[in-house]
């Protein structure tokens, strides 16, 4: 079956890889076994359901994929999908997972002399420069933004600048590495996302998962 057939769904390598393998499986999507097995170097997987393969990529890379049609339908997160802002990926579901938040943190000691009221200019480091940006500018705040990819609790001890945005779970890291949350950026999940040009083109098949997703999803939260 070549691609123009099969449908293509995107799922996020890491910490979301898990929790959304049970989804896949109460909408009826079982990979073979390979799939969950992150050591595995293949990277695309057939499944029991005839014309669906899955791909397995990086999280921040799943909103690029079906944003340039690569994916029909991925499961990205609202992080991702706020940073990428593209208007080719429809998310018309969330899926309650990968929870978490983006939120600004500094040093435990800047905590007593610092308000963020006052703020007019702040240097970050963060994964996410675009998002921090608009937020920032939103208030008047101009917001000098260094791109890492990882690693953002050591910048402010390395010196690189006094303040990172990043996503927290727990707070654990930030607490092992002196940092503390200052304020929260946005709320964060996993959202089931679809190509726009995919939902015009094959509105009955994308239709079906989208309505399949959103009947796990209800029976979950019930």
């Amino acid at each position: 079956m070549d691609r123009q057939q099969t449908i293509v769904f995107a799922v996020p390598k890491g910490r979301i890889l898990g929790q959304a393998l049970p989804l896949l499986a109460a909408a009826g999507i079982v990979p073979e076994a390979a799939f969950g097995d992150e050591d595995a170097r293949q990277l695309r997987f057939s499944t029991n359901v005839h014309g669906l393969d899955l791909v397995r990529v990086r999280s921040f890379d799943v909103v690029t994929f079906v944003a340039f049609g690569a994916a029909d339908l991925g499961i990205a997160g609202s992080d991702d999908l706020l940073e990428f802002e593209s208007p080719e990926v429809y998310a018309p579901l969330d899926l309650g997972i990968g929870r978490c938040r983006l939120v600004v943190a500094e040093p435990a000691a800047m905590l007593s002399e610092d308000d963020p009221a006052h703020w007019s200019h702040i240097r970050v480091a963060t994964k996410y420069p675009e998002l921090t940006r608009r937020y920032f500018a939103a208030r008047g705040v101009h917001a000098e933004c260094i791109k890492l990819n990882g690693a953002l609790e050591l910048a402010p001890s390395l010196g690189l600048c006094r303040r990172i945005v990043d996503l927290v779970e727990t707070g654990a890291t930030l607490k092992a590495n002196g940092l503390v949350e200052v304020e929260t950026i946005a709320e964060v999940s996993s959202r089931l996302v679809v190509n726009r040009a995919a939902l015009k083109t094959r509105p009955d098949e994308i239709g079906r998962w989208i309505k399949r997703f959103a009947e796990v999803v209800g029976r979950g939260s019930a």
